[in-house]
């Protein structure tokens, strides 16, 4: 696939919408996952004290690492997108 000429508009933001859908799925997995583990982190602290902490801390390490796992398939995309 031959790399898209950025000075044009039209090309430029059908590469960027093109680029928004790159893992995508892996990204938005990762926030919610984070985001969950950080209301059961919440949770624990103010309602349920019995959730274990290694539970809350790795719902919160796991959506990280599928946070920078799905950014890191976006620049790589990107990255071969641009090669000649």
């Amino acid at each position: 696939m031959a790399p898209p000429d950025l000075k044009d508009p039209v090309q430029r933001a059908a590469y960027a919408r093109e680029l928004h859908g790159v893992a995508r799925g892996v990204r938005l997995a990762g926030l919610w996952l984070a985001a969950s583990g950080a209301l059961v982190l919440v949770a624990r602290r103010f309602q349920w004290p019995d959730i274990p902490l290694w539970l809350a801390a790795g719902m919160v390490g796991l959506g990280a690492m599928l946070m920078i796992t799905g950014i890191a398939a976006r620049t790589r995309y990107h990255a071969l997108r641009m090669r000649d």
